[in-house]
């Protein structure tokens, strides 16, 4: 491959509170944000990453027909979808980083399996594993 991934979508209910999440919250910055009639095409990269965004989608025509975006927000809402990851160097530290910028977390730093991470879900029901490696260290 010579190019590699350069979004990855999440379906989100409303573009503008994910977009205060992610970047007033979790710390991202915003890539793009362009509309086309009721479409909007908007993505944030976390700032040491910046070849890979994350585009915030609402479940919309013309993707979808009004049955299946229900279904898909549905879905989005119980936190069926599988997690993102963040990997980060201080867990512990992020934790508490991100709690004081409001984010709730369904799961405190833990130490296993040589790592240590939390998790915490976005306001539409997206998922989040939070991971600092120990093993990169060694």
């Amino acid at each position: 491959m010579s190019q590699g991934i350069g979004v990855v979508g999440v379906y989100v209910r409303d573009q503008d509170e994910a977009l205060a999440f992610y970047v007033g919250k979790v710390g991202f910055r915003v890539h793009t944000d362009v509309r086309n009639g009721d479409y909007r095409w908007l993505t944030v990269q976390h700032p040491d990453q910046p070849s890979v965004q994350l585009g915030l989608f609402k479940a919309q025509a013309p993707v979808l027909d009004d049955a299946t975006a229900q279904a898909v927000n549905a879905i989005v809402a119980k936190g069926a979808m599988p997690p993102l990851v963040l990997n980060v160097d201080d867990c512990h530290a992020e934790y508490e980083r991100m709690r004081a910028n409001g984010v709730e977390f369904t799961q405190a730093p833990e130490a296993r399996y040589g790592n240590v991470d939390a998790n915490f879900r976005d306001p539409s029901g997206n998922g989040w594993k939070m991971i600092e490696s120990r093993r990169a260290a060694h």
